[in-house]
């Protein structure tokens, strides 16, 4: 749920990146954090753990303007890939105000994006959320390995519906990135003008 600050005039949302361990959701983070200008980001914190990292910042975009006034800040979170960290999965998802799925592309990762989303889907019902009413975007990450999944077949196991956006990246490439970036934005803008 988005925080108002009427003193600042901003809203502060979160976005929070989801997905199966070494997927790319750092990556993207890290990715999307070089590219911004300085002065429209905060610092970059990673709470690493034994196996793997959570990273947190946040940025103002001075492109997507203002909503009643209100500037829009976006708190970007990725959480722990590893299902041992559960609980810290669970925790950053409270509050969430859209989210980026993260699936990795490569064959072999394929039980586990499918586990992924349903642990995703679970921890968001702990919060009494569903995810039919959270803006979410699909990256199907990787897509420059050989060994990988077709889109099609992504989408049958993580968008059957067809409802959500997706889009192929290639996330140490930057490819992809911005572009999930900016839909999942665009979406959390709607869902609050």
């Amino acid at each position: 749920m988005a925080l108002i600050n009427y003193a600042s005039r901003e809203i502060n949302s979160k976005i929070v990146y989801y997905g199966p361990g070494l997927g790319g959701k750092t990556t993207n983070i890290k990715y999307i954090y070089t590219k911004l200008n300085p002065s429209i980001k905060g610092k970059l914190i990673s709470l690493a753990t034994e196996l793997d990292r959570t990273l947190f910042f946040d940025f103002l975009p001075v492109d997507l303007g203002t909503i009643r006034g209100f500037k829009t800040r976006f708190h970007l979170y990725t959480v722990p890939g590893q299902v041992f960290y559960n609980a810290s999965r669970k925790l950053i998802l409270k509050g969430v105000d859209g989210i980026v799925f993260v699936a990795d592309s490569q064959i072999e990762r394929y039980d586990e994006n499918i586990l992924s989303n349903e642990n995703m889907k679970e921890n968001l019902e702990a919060h009494n959320l569903v995810l039919e009413k959270i803006p979410l975007v699909l990256q199907y990450n990787k897509r420059d390995l050989p060994n990988i999944t077709s889109v099609e077949e992504l989408q049958k196991i993580l968008n059957s519906s067809n409802k959500y956006a997706f889009f192929e990246s290639v996330a140490t490439q930057g490819i992809g990135v911005f572009e999930t970036l900016k839909e999942i934005c665009k979406l959390v803008l709607k869902t609050l003008a």
